[in-house]
């Protein structure tokens, strides 16, 4: 398919109903961490971008919310999609980015690049999007923290080798630091910043 057409095509049917609930499902996974959401409106965003993940883009983004793509989803027609359905502008800047994308398999050399919030105004952060290969076929992690009850278990299969560390670094930011959403598929899972993580066999 073409890139112009397959830019256009794919988004939300009922725009201002989708959002929503997509909206209302995100925020049940950020403030009950380790839930998993499956999205319910049927999109088709380019790949490589998962539908869970475009469901967020055009949820989240507007022509005042600055984006930032992994080199893989720049390159691809991610980009016009999101700037024809959103408006959003795509940044090369990390730290000035309202929301990051990452596809299946990509990495970050930190976090800490990304815009981090400030002691007042913590929200003033980056929020990332992180595609994983599946939510609950990987090594099980424990979570700890508010909105959880004792504990709670996931498994995401297809976090870069180096999270667990990364997310250490970020919680010890806190309040400052960055909220992560994985994504696979139609699912989705919420990582805040106040949210502890464990290998299980620690």
């Amino acid at each position: 398919m073409p890139t112009t057409i397959e830019a256009l095509t794919g988004g939300f049917s009922e725009p201002v109903h989708h959002a929503q609930s997509v909206f209302r499902m995100m925020m049940e996974c950020l403030s009950r961490p380790g839930t998993i959401q499956s999205i319910l409106p049927e999109i088709e965003p380019p790949k490589p971008m998962g539908a869970a993940a475009g469901a967020m883009a055009l949820t989240l983004l507007d022509h005042d919310t600055p984006v930032w793509l992994t080199q893989g989803l720049a390159k691809s027609a991610v980009a016009d999609w999101i700037a024809f359905h959103t408006g959003a502008p795509i940044t090369r800047e990390k730290s000035e980015a309202r929301f990051a994308f990452a596809e299946s398999g990509a990495s970050f050399a930190s976090f800490g690049l990304f815009a981090l919030g400030s002691q007042e105004y913590p929200d003033r952060s980056t929020t990332i999007i992180l595609e994983v290969a599946s939510l609950d076929k990987g090594p099980a992690l424990t979570l700890s923290g508010p909105g959880i009850r004792d504990s709670a278990t996931i498994a995401p299969l297809g976090l870069p080798d180096i999270f667990l560390r990364q997310w250490a670094d970020n919680r010890a930011l806190f309040p400052r630091g960055v909220d992560v959403l994985l994504t696979a598929g139609r699912q989705m899972l919420g990582l805040p910043r106040t949210c502890k993580i464990t290998s299980k066999e620690a």
